[in-house]
């Protein structure tokens, strides 16, 4: 037949200076069926020592020893390198005060029982443990939440570094490849207008050169939106292209105004709120059915602001909280890559605000790469 395990048995350490109370203490924790082994220690230097080398699941303190008292004890064990997590300690005294008691609660202790009522004190030590468990495995919890959403960061980090840098080669080849060969095809056809009177010939390649035009007015567009050369002019020259483009291509109406003090700011910066303004523009040109777009950017107290503002239908909450709503997220994703962060208000049928806000001073953030 198969045994049964035995229980693990708790390990508490007993700080008190009484042999005698110390059996009354083990006595009432065999009769009520607790499996534990008891260490006692009596003094400060005996504690701290048996809490460095060993693991317990508790502590017991009787409140008044000689020379310190259970507020001593706790707070030397506060300060114990080895204890990431310091076990529950119980006061378990025959002469405190209701105020100690409280006092000693409030500080941190998980509990208290007089020595006259140890039939409780088994409950009390299994109750301590189990809530010191509790916090424990919450406290891990939020610690690899954090690691998590730091992860998380630094992947959207690279992310968007590998997808800038992948636009900058998209552009490169549209330039040299495509734009070479648009290049080649205009010579041609100016060729052929020279040396032909034919009128239909001579209407063909007029329609092949009109065709042609607009090939390279949309490759010099594309190229634009992979890899804003603007930006070498500066932010304000990059937005305000920004704006012209999508007033020339929407017929919204679009005003910016900026106040910009620093000329050199730095280009992940300049990058970011580009592209938040891009994203922006095509969101509001999609989505918001508006007839104005405000826009507004300052570098004023330390802080770049970029707002873009229209007044369009608005986004409704649940739009915005849908799973797959990457365009905002992907903003907000991206502002804090350069330490920033992203706002957004709306309201049915009264326009959307977005909002970015990002400290100039140096981060501890490596920001977005892009190829030159």
């Amino acid at each position: 037949m198969q045994q049964l395990a035995r229980p693990t048995a708790i390990q508490l350490l007993h700080l008190e200076d009484s042999t005698l109370d110390h059996d009354i203490v083990r006595q009432a924790l065999r009769r009520a069926g607790l499996a534990c082994e008891l260490t006692r220690v009596e003094s400060l230097d005996g504690f701290v020592q048996a809490l460095s080398r060993g693991h317990y699941d508790a502590v017991l303190a009787d409140y008044r020893l000689p020379g310190f008292t259970a507020l001593d004890a706790w707070q030397a064990m506060q300060g114990i390198p080895a204890l990431r997590w310091p076990p529950p300690f119980i006061l378990l005294s025959g002469a405190i005060g209701e105020t100690a008691a409280v006092n000693a609660i409030q500080l941190g202790m998980s509990d208290y029982l007089l020595k006259d009522d140890l039939g409780k004190l088994a409950h009390v030590i299994q109750r301590a443990i189990e809530v010191r468990q509790a916090q424990r495995e919450r406290e891990l919890a939020v610690e690899e939440l954090a690691a998590s959403e730091q992860r998380l960061a630094r992947f959207a980090e690279h992310l968007q570094s590998s997808i800038e840098q992948e636009r900058a080669a998209i552009a490169r080849e549209i330039h040299d490849d495509i734009g070479g060969s648009l290049a080649a095809i205009q010579f041609d056809l100016s060729w052929i207008s020279r040396h032909h009177s034919d009128p239909e010939t001579l209407t063909h390649v007029q329609a092949a050169t009109e065709m042609l035009r607009h090939a390279i007015g949309a490759s010099q567009r594309i190229m634009m939106n992979l890899r804003p050369a603007i930006l070498d002019q500066g932010l304000y020259a990059a937005i305000d292209w920004l704006a012209r483009e999508f007033e020339r291509r929407t017929g919204i109406r679009t005003t910016l105004r900026a106040i910009l003090h620093d000329p050199d700011m730095r280009r992940d910066l300049q990058l970011t709120a580009y592209r938040t303004a891009q994203e922006a523009l095509t969101n509001i040109s999609k989505h918001a059915r508006c007839s104005e777009v405000r826009i507004e950017l300052s570098d004023g107290e330390g802080v770049l602001t970029l707002e873009i503002a229209d007044n369009g239908q608005g986004i409704a909450a649940e739009e915005r909280e849908k799973p797959r709503s990457f365009g905002l997220k992907g903003l907000q994703e991206r502002a804090r890559t350069v330490g920033g962060w992203l706002d957004i208000s709306s309201r049915t049928g009264a326009g959307t605000s977005i909002t970015l806000s990002v400290p100039l001073s140096p981060q501890s953030h490596p920001g977005l790469v892009e190829e030159a």
